[in-house]
C-alpha cells in the first residue's frame, strides 16, 4: 500500500467532499467540520448516487437521493438500511491530504 498526494486540506470544504478519479471508481474525500478526513467510494450502496453531494454532518454524509446515512468511519450505512462503501486509510501530513491506495500487480517497482 502506499500514500498518494492528493491536495492541501484547506481545498476541501469542511463539511463538503473532494472527488478524486480512480481506476476503479471514483474516490469521495470528506472533511468534517472538526477537519477529520474520510475516503469512501463516490457510490452510494443503495442506488450509486454520488455520496460526494450530499451533505455531511458529525462523521455521517447523508446520500442526495433517497437520504440514506453512511457512517465515514467504518463506510456503513445506519440502521435501518443495510449496505457499505469501500473505504480508504486516509491522513493529513503537512497540511496535505493524503489516501493509501493498494500499488497494482502490474505497477513498474
Amino acid at each position: 500500500m502506499s500514500w498518494v498526494d492528493i491536495c492541501a486540506l484547506e481545498d476541501i470544504p469542511q463539511m463538503g467532499a473532494h472527488v478524486v478519479m480512480a481506476p476503479n471508481g471514483d474516490i469521495a474525500i470528506f472533511r468534517t467540520r472538526a477537519d477529520q478526513i474520510f475516503a469512501l467510494d463516490d457510490r452510494c450502496p443503495h442506488t450509486g448516487a454520488p455520496l460526494s453531494k450530499g451533505v455531511v454532518i458529525g462523521n455521517v454524509v447523508t446520500c442526495p437521493e433517497h437520504n440514506w446515512q453512511i457512517q465515514l468511519d467504518s463506510g456503513r450505512a445506519t440502521a435501518p438500511q443495510v449496505g457499505c462503501c469501500q473505504r480508504y486509510p486516509a491522513r493529513i501530513e503537512a497540511g496535505r491530504v493524503q489516501v493509501a491506495v493498494e500499488k497494482s500487480k502490474d505497477s513498474v517497482q
